[in-house]
């Protein structure tokens, strides 16, 4: 909440004093980020336990606290239109991958799912691998078992024993992990396909095989300073990939009926 909107919600609260203390804020707020609450009692000429006071009739703790929100305040963490912005950034990232679905031929990468031998699923960072555990639960449903590889280690291991008739889903936000190139060359040299799934981004992964599935997603700041991009799309494009595997199953059972006939 902002500083104005705790003044008129305390409002009943303050005194004269409080609220010649809180117009000199909401004039200098910038530089009253840095000030101590001895320098900010001399310039509003009160003493340092009115100012507690005022502070605490808005609801802080202490002066600390007061100055933090100040300072977030001033770096607009608490702006309604850079919130309103992210929330509009992930709709936007939504319709964007839908439509990039809508228009997205499936057939391919199902074929390959629904030939392998054996499909592993790797993901190059603990988000990845949480989607990768999403993937696999999500193609059990169609008695598909997918084998989710833990680890760099253990990837390294399976490149120099996977067969040709097995297939490899690689789950990459950047698609630029920089391990990853050593691995898909020696896929490639075996002859093992694999399918990169990555954000949709130009990227080292994706231009080393033809079979590419995307998502589009885009990072925002937190309160804290850190960056956050959200995985939410690739759970969808698991969803939608899912759906056309089904599809494709079904019609490859009524081929095999036909024939049989």
């Amino acid at each position: 909440m902002k500083l104005e909107e705790l003044i008129n919600k305390n409002y009943s609260k303050l005194n004269e004093n409080d609220i010649y203390i809180l117009k000199y804020v909401l004039k200098s707020k910038i530089q009253c980020c840095n000030l101590g609450i001895n320098e900010l009692a001399k310039r509003c000429n009160v003493s340092k336990t009115t100012i507690l006071r005022c502070i605490k009739k808005l609801e802080f703790e202490g002066y600390s606290e007061f100055k933090v929100h100040l300072k977030l305040e001033e770096s607009n963490v608490y702006s309604e239109s850079e919130e309103d912005n992210n929330i509009e950034k992930l709709i936007t990232d939504i319709n964007q991958t839908i439509n990039y679905f809508k228009n997205r031929d499936f057939t391919k990468i199902c074929k390959l799912i629904y030939e392998a031998e054996k499909v592993f699923v790797y993901g190059t960072g603990a988000p990845q691998r949480v989607v990768a555990q999403a993937l696999k639960q999500t193609f059990f449903a169609v008695n598909k078992y997918l084998y989710v590889i833990e680890g760099e280690g253990e990837f390294e291991g399976l490149t120099d024993k996977v067969g040709e008739k097995d297939l490899i889903i690689i789950i990459s936000l950047s698609g630029n992990t920089a391990s990853l190139e050593k691995y898909t060359n020696k896929l490639s040299l075996k002859g093992i396909e694999y399918v990169s799934i990555t954000k949709l981004i130009n990227n080292k992964l994706s231009t080393k095989t033809p079979y590419n599935l995307y998502a589009t997603t885009s990072e925002f700041r937190l309160d804290s300073g850190n960056s956050y991009e959200t995985f939410t799309i690739f759970y969808i494009l698991i969803e939608v990939l899912f759906r056309h595997y089904v599809k494709y199953e079904k019609e490859q059972k009524v081929k095999t009926l036909k024939i049989e006939e």
